[in-house]
């Protein structure tokens, strides 16, 4: 998630979104599963989190979707994100 400008994802969230809303929050990780309890710990407790492991078992999806009240919410879980080392968000 380097160089990710969250002023214009900002934007497009507004323009693309009611809020509140169900968001899906997609990542991509190595298979660890240190990272994978950071990821998961990004999200509520009544998020619906799911996870596929690569075939090759190198990586792991994780894919969330929560109720999100506001942009900030939204923009505030992929702020975190970037915190985890080798995350990739899609």
């Amino acid at each position: 998630m380097v160089n990710f400008n969250f002023d214009e994802f900002k934007d497009k969230l507004i323009k693309q979104l009611d809020f509140p809303s169900v968001y899906m929050f997609k990542f991509i990780i190595e298979s660890d599963n240190k990272k994978l309890a950071l990821v998961e710990a990004l999200f509520r407790e009544e998020s619906e989190i799911s996870t596929r492991t690569s075939s090759s078992g190198k990586f792991i999806s994780v894919t969330s979707k929560q109720v999100v009240l506001n942009v900030e919410e939204v923009i505030t879980i992929y702020k975190n994100a970037q915190n985890i080392e080798g995350i990739m968000a899609l």
